[in-house]
C-alpha cells in the first residue's frame, strides 16, 4: 500500500504509527472484547482512556494546576460562540485582533453576544501579517481579548505571547496547538478543533483557568457551560470517545518522539525546508511577511496563475494531494503539521524545482 503525501489542512494527515495502533485495536481493546466506539462512556475501560489522555495532555504542555482541560463537540467555530458565552462575566464588550480569515468569523459571531472592539488589524496588508503589539489599541474593561494564534488559510502566526496586562488572553490554536511549547499560565483560554495536529474531526480542547468559569451567561445551554462541564469530567453529554482515544494515541505519540520541544525543532526544519526554496526562486511567490510566516500552513502562489492547474495535477501524479489554497485566497497551501515527515517536504521541494524547470 502507497499512502498519499498529504498536505490536507484539515482534517489532515495522522502519524502512522497511531492510525497502526488503531487498526490493531479496532475490534478488540485491550482485551476487553469491544472497540472503543463500542464503549460505555461511563465504563471502566473507556474512563480509563479518558483519563490517560487527559494527563498525557496536560504533561505535554505543563498546564498549570488550576486550569480545566475540557474534551468538547461542535469544532473550534463553535467557540466563537461558546467563549463570548461563558467569559463576559457581566461585561458587555470583548477586544478582538483580526489577522484573517478565521478572526473573522470569530468576530462576527461573537458579535451576536457582545460589543466586539477591533484592537488591531492586519486588513490593510491584506492579512499578511500580524499588527504588532505597539499598535493594538486595549480596552481595559473588556471581559477578554481574543487572537487567532494561526491563520490556517492565510499562513500567518504568532511567534509571540501577546501582554493583555489583567485582560484574560483567549487564543484559537487549532492548527498549531502541540506544535511546540506554549506557556498556558499566559493565557485565560486555549481552544482547539483536533483535526489538524491532535486527531480527527469532532473534537474540540478547551484549557480555561478556573476563575474564568462559573458565570455562564444564563442562555448558555447546559452542554457548552464551561463549568457543568468541568464538574462533570467533559461527560454532561457522551464525549466523543472514539476522537478523544485517537487525539490520546497522538498524545503518546507525541512523547515519544521527545515532547514538543523536539517536535518544535522538527517544525521548524520542515518549514526551513520549504520557506528557504521559495525566497531563492523567481517562479513562486511567498506572500506573508517573513517574521510571521506560519510554520504549518505555507501558502504560495506561481507568479503565472495559468500553470496552476498543471503544476496540481503534477503533484496528483507523484502521490502530492491537497495542494490547492483555499478558495477564498486561491493559489497554493502546502499545510505540514506535525505528522507531516521531513521526507513529504522535501519531496514537495523537488517536484517545485523540477516544474519550475519545465515551465519557468
Amino acid at each position: 500500500m502507497t499512502r498519499a503525501i498529504n498536505f490536507s489542512a484539515g482534517p489532515a494527515a495522522l502519524p502512522e504509527p497511531v492510525l497502526q495502533r488503531a487498526a490493531a485495536e479496532m475490534l478488540d481493546w485491550h482485551g476487553s472484547g469491544m472497540s472503543v466506539m463500542e464503549m460505555s462512556h461511563r465504563g471502566k475501560e473507556y474512563m480509563a482512556i479518558h483519563a490517560q489522555a487527559e494527563a498525557d495532555l496536560r504533561e505535554l504542555m505543563a498546564i498549570p494546576a488550576n486550569y480545566k482541560v475540557l474534551f468538547m463537540q461542535g469544532g473550534a467555530i463553535a467557540q466563537n460562540a461558546i467563549v463570548p458565552m461563558n467569559l463576559l462575566r457581566g461585561r458587555t464588550s470583548a477586544d478582538y485582533v483580526h489577522t484573517g480569515e478565521w478572526s473573522k468569523k470569530s468576530i462576527q459571531e461573537a458579535k451576536k453576544y457582545c460589543e466586539v472592539r477591533i484592537a488591531a488589524t492586519a486588513e490593510a496588508s491584506r492579512f499578511t501579517h500580524v499588527p504588532p503589539r505597539t499598535e493594538w489599541q486595549l480596552d481595559p474593561n473588556a471581559a477578554y481579548v481574543h487572537i487567532c494564534a494561526n491563520e490556517t488559510i492565510g499562513g500567518v502566526e504568532y511567534h509571540w505571547t501577546p501582554d493583555t496586562g489583567d485582560v484574560p488572553l483567549v487564543a484559537d490554536m487549532s492548527s498549531n496547538i502541540l506544535s511546540r511549547p506554549v506557556d498556558v499560565s499566559r493565557y485565560g483560554l486555549i481552544y482547539a478543533g483536533a483535526q489538524k495536529n491532535i486527531g480527527p474531526a469532532g473534537l474540540t480542547i478547551v484549557i480555561v483557568r478556573d476563575d474564568l468559569i462559573g458565570q455562564a451567561l444564563p442562555v448558555t445551554p447546559s452542554v457548552f457551560d464551561y463549568k457543568q462541564l468541568a464538574d462533570n469530567d467533559s461527560m454532561l453529554n457522551t464525549p466523543p470517545t472514539y476522537a478523544i482515544y485517537i487525539a490520546g494515541l497522538v498524545f503518546q505519540w507525541l512523547k515519544d518522539q521527545g515532547g514538543l520541544d523536539a517536535m518544535a525543532a522538527h517544525n521548524e526544519r520542515k518549514a526551513a525546508l520549504l520557506y528557504d526554496f521559495l525566497d531563492a526562486s523567481s517562479f513562486y511567490v511567498s506572500p506573508v511577511a517573513k517574521a510571521d510566516r506560519s510554520r504549518m500552513n505555507v501558502p504560495f502562489r506561481l507568479k503565472d496563475e495559468s500553470l496552476d492547474e498543471a503544476f496540481l495535477k503534477g503533484a496528483q501524479e507523484r502521490g502530492m494531494v491537497q495542494l490547492k489554497g483555499h478558495r477564498s485566497v486561491g493559489g497554493m497551501r502546502a499545510s505540514i503539521y506535525n505528522a507531516m515527515p521531513i521526507e513529504g517536504v522535501q519531496a514537495l521541494v523537488d517536484y517545485m524545482k523540477e516544474f519550475e524547470a519545465r515551465h519557468g
